[in-house]
């Protein structure tokens, strides 16, 4: 079969893999209409804003929106326009740990999904290629094209296609421009293979025929879910190994340095940390727990399980070192958290490592200051709230104040917790720090970003992870 020339894309879900992925599949591909559609309203408002405050914050992603949109980027609530021209529809939807029901705690939430699938099929007239692009089981692919063939009409075909996205949010954008690789699954099938090939045609725009894969549909859907249980993997045994440094007196960053040497480990992803977050390993990882466990791999499921228990243990482990070095209680005192969200140059929270310090701190009675430098503050309140669900927002606000700069958080603190690791907290004026702070005035590094040395000459009581204390 020959190939469908894409003209026309639709995007279902504006959030932070549909929005940036298709702004960039629009720059580089001024011959195709890109459409992202989203159900709310709002977000789609953000998206078209005059001033170009966009609802995601990326590096970058200003510059690549302001190129295409209202060229051949659009950005619309009509939903089913949207899917009716389109050649091509990508699936990029929410699809996160179910809360209730089976598999509870660890299987995707796939209501959203389906819900685009039978829309697609509702509305379509004519055949589409439709791609998953949210981060979904193995076989889902089998559910989405049941669904299409149960609901299409006459002369209606869908081809089904894998197309995980591999970003690290805060480098997306470079990431889109110049990826590693781009990975398409499909059915092994003539139509499954020339709807792969329609699909690689349009990143072959711009990136290299070498580094877009073809493989089968079920493992590319896999392969999804491999790549971050292994990256969160490393980041839990290098956490596992700062449990022991801080015991022995080794130095983590020292371990780290000479294990990445060897090239068969490499440097990356060996940087100890309170923890990981974001919206993907944790939730990657438990989906391969509940994929084992319903494969009846206990053993499997069981190993992939500890690496979130490992990750769960850490910010447990580094609040409760808070709590002991302030002389075994925090309960009155000032602590400022620099950092709410889960990494540097990004302003998603999820799963932030400084969500659980917070809940922790809050739980000893201590008085909590968050600044972040990207964060909306309606998110910071609305994450407490659900970290905390049995204490109403207006208590919470009794013992936390979210301020506008880390001078103003770190005021009359008797400790600092750095819990992002934002450029701007290497370069604060510490100095000026430890002059309006309670002393001893405490510094905990969560993510090995300060010069301890330098601080402890300033008057600085420091501790870093993965480090023994200091006398």
């Amino acid at each position: 079969m020959a190939p469908i020339k894409v003209t026309k894309i639709c995007c279902i879900g504006a959030g932070y893999v549909g929005g940036p992925t298709c702004a960039v599949i629009a720059v580089k591909c001024p011959h195709i209409k890109v459409t992202i559609v989203d159900l709310n309203q709002s977000r789609i408002d953000a998206w078209n804003s005059p001033d170009f405050k966009l609802p995601i914050y990326e590096p970058g992603l200003e510059n690549v929106v302001r190129e295409a949109r209202g060229r051949n980027l659009f950005f619309s609530t009509n939903v089913d326009a949207a899917i009716e021209e389109a050649d091509l529809i990508f699936v990029s939807v929410n699809t996160p740990t179910k809360k209730s029901g089976v598999g509870a705690g660890s299987a995707a939430d796939l209501n959203y999904v389906e819900l685009a699938t039978r829309r697609i099929a509702t509305v379509a007239n004519s055949s589409k290629i439709v791609v998953e692009k949210s981060t979904v089981p193995c076989r889902t692919a089998e559910s989405m094209r049941t669904i299409l063939e149960a609901n299409s009409k006459p002369n209606c075909r869908f081809d089904i296609l894998s197309n995980p996205e591999f970003l690290a949010e805060g480098t997306a954008i470079t990431d889109l421009f110049n990826p590693d690789r781009v990975l398409i699954g499909s059915l092994q099938t003539p139509e499954g293979l020339s709807a792969c090939n329609s699909l690689s045609a349009v990143y072959a725009n711009w990136v290299p025929q070498e580094r877009i894969l073809t493989v089968g549909l079920w493992s590319s859907e896999l392969s999804k879910l491999a790549a971050n249980a292994m990256l969160a993997q490393r980041i839990s045994s290098i956490n596992a190994l700062s449990a022991i440094c801080e015991a022995t007196g080794a130095n983590i960053d020292e371990v780290a340095h000479a294990i990445g040497y060897d090239s068969r480990v490499g440097p990356k992803f060996l940087k100890a940390s309170v923890g990981f977050g974001g919206s993907c390993f944790q939730k990657d990882i438990l989906n391969l727990v509940y994929l084992s466990e319903s494969c009846h791999l206990p053993e499997v499921a069981a190993y992939w399980r500890q690496v979130v228990e490992m990750n769960e243990y850490q910010k447990r482990r580094f609040s409760k070192r808070v709590v002991d070095t302030l002389f075994n209680t925090i309960t009155g005192k000032r602590i400022a958290v620099l950092g709410f969200a889960f990494k540097a140059d990004t302003g998603d929270t999820r799963e932030s490592a400084a969500i659980t310090l917070i809940k922790d701190f809050h739980s000893e009675r201590a008085l909590v200051n968050i600044y972040d430098p990207q964060v909306e503050h309606n998110q910071i309140w609305s994450d407490l709230a659900d970290a905390i669900p049995q204490t109403p927002v207006d208590s919470i606000k009794k013992q936390v104040t979210i301020c506008s700069s880390a001078l103003e958080a770190c005021k009359d603190a008797e400790a600092v917790v750095i819990a992002t690791e934002w450029k701007e907290f290497r370069e604060i004026d510490w100095e000026a720090v430890y002059a309006g702070m309670n002393k001893p005035a405490f510094v905990f590094d969560g993510r090995l970003l300060i010069d301890a040395d330098k601080l402890r000459k300033i008057g600085f009581k420091v501790t870093t992870i993965g480090r023994a204390e200091v006398a």
